[in-house]
């Protein structure tokens, strides 16, 4: 029997049964997508505890789904019948900061802010900054290769992982990557790795690349009367050849629902405040927010200026990244993750707000709008059904009209469940059919978080 052979392996401490538990690890934040009770849930300490795991699953053919947080946003660690989640929450040891060579080595529960701390001790900074940061784990940022509001300037999860621990699809526990600067031995199974979704293996530590401390930024803001003016002026930016340090869009519907809930005293005289950064040192970072202002000017801006309150900027920083939960206190939220070239970003954002009229949906507006990667927020009233089918028709064509002006389905949230469909249309047959490969070699017995991101099965 399953949990007798997880028992026989594990300390007692580790496993968890109780229905009323189990269901607060069954899934993960994203509205709609299905899931299920597990058989059991598993919290391992160790790399150890995860090998046998695994090795027990594979006797059993018992499907496992790897979970950190549960931050996602697209059902990518929700529990399928009968599976083991397997929960790296107290995995979160940071082993390791090395100023010289600057990288970390750090347990895949590792939080993301707490990373950071740390590496700030050492005069040190870990760029990838999900809005989620405060929670979520660095394990969950590998998984979806995870982005933020530092990667228009500073790259994605991606940019940072030199190695990692993995137990394998067969239960082997391997090193993948190195520690020194350079290295092309091999294929990069690392790289592999990284957006894999716990669908190639189960990550067990990450070591990650550092960067020095950065000067301190510069914010600009500007208040428009639309997304669209809001994006001409982001095109603008990237047509100027600056490069900010951030490049945020937020809009007033996510303002007032941030300032209803933690009562931050935020105001804007428009309907979307676009929020700039620089961290350029001295005359050129002073410059650069010049542009920025000139640019926000340009494209329409009521408003725009560079701020001479620290604290206030701040706060409309927070509120950005406060935006997804504030709103989904209010009802059930849909979260697009959608990017697209950057000249482009204007013409997708008139396409989101066709949606919301054709499909009678409210849409809210978060973006990484620096390098195209935007964050429409269908919201619904509680219970109201014929409202979630609008939403879901509306988060389709959204889709539909990225990959119609070459972009992609997913910029940084995974494809989990939620975008398998448009995963499907962007890659076309041949390339769907590599992936397939991968998944059969590294997964030959189909365990793996089954069903998420494609909708293939191992060939066993």
């Amino acid at each position: 029997m399953l949990i007798d052979d997880l028992q026989a392996v594990l300390p007692p401490e580790v496993l968890v049964r109780d229905p009323d538990v189990l269901r607060g690890f069954a899934h993960d934040e994203a509205e709609w997508a299905p899931w299920t009770l597990p058989e059991v849930v598993v919290r391992p300490r160790s790399a150890e505890h995860v090998q046998a795991v695994v090795r027990v699953c594979l006797k059993h053919g018992t499907p496992v789904v790897t979970r950190g947080a549960g931050t996602g946003l697209s059902g990518g660690a929700n529990a399928v019948a009968g599976c083991v989640v397997l929960v790296t929450d107290r995995m979160t040891a940071i082993h390791e900061i090395d100023p010289v060579e600057r990288l970390a080595v750090v347990g895949p529960g590792a939080v993301n802010d707490d990373l950071r701390t740390a590496a700030g001790e050492h005069g040190l900074w870990y760029p990838p900054d999900p809005a989620s940061s405060p929670w979520s784990t660095i394990g969950g940022n590998v998984a979806t290769n995870a982005g933020g509001v530092c990667c228009v300037k500073y790259g994605v999860t991606r940019d940072y992982v030199l190695g990692l621990q993995v137990v394998t699809g067969t239960g082997e526990l391997v090193r993948l990557g190195r520690r020194t600067a350079k290295g092309v031995a091999g294929y990069d199974l690392a790289g592999l790795m990284v957006g894999s979704e716990g669908t190639l293996g189960v990550i067990t530590e990450i070591t990650v690349r550092l960067r020095g401390k950065r000067a301190p930024e510069r914010t600009v803001a500007g208040y428009f009367d639309s997304t669209v003016a809001a994006g001409e002026a982001a095109a603008a930016i990237r047509a100027a050849g600056v490069v900010p340090s951030a490049l945020e869009l937020v809009d007033r519907h996510c303002l007032l629902a941030v300032d209803e809930w933690k009562n931050m005293g935020l105001s804007a005289d428009a309907e979307v405040v676009l929020l700039g950064r620089s961290d350029a040192p001295g005359a050129a970072g002073e410059h650069e927010a010049a542009v920025m202002v000139e640019c926000f000017e340009k494209a329409g801006a009521t408003w725009a200026a560079q701020s001479t309150d620290q604290e206030e900027a701040d706060a409309l920083f927070a509120a950005r990244r406060l935006a997804y939960p504030a709103l989904e206190r209010l009802g059930p939220v849909l979260t697009e993750d959608v990017c697209v070239p950057t000249h482009l970003v204007p013409e997708m954002l008139a396409r989101i707000d066709l949606a919301a009229k054709r499909h009678n949906t409210h849409i809210a507006n978060v973006a990484h709008i620096g390098d195209g990667n935007l964050h429409p927020l269908l919201s619904t009233p509680i219970g109201d059904e014929d409202a979630r089918r609008r939403a879901q028709a509306a988060f389709d064509d959204i889709v539909a009209d990225a990959l119609a002006l070459g972009g992609t389905v997913t910029g940084e949230h995974g494809v989990g469940l939620l975008k398998r469909p448009g995963l499907e249309n962007e890659l076309g047959p041949a390339v769907l059919a590599m992936h397939q490969a991968v998944k059969n070699a590294l997964d030959p017995h189909g365990i793996l978080n089954p069903g998420k991101v494609f909708a293939f099965h191992s060939v066993e």
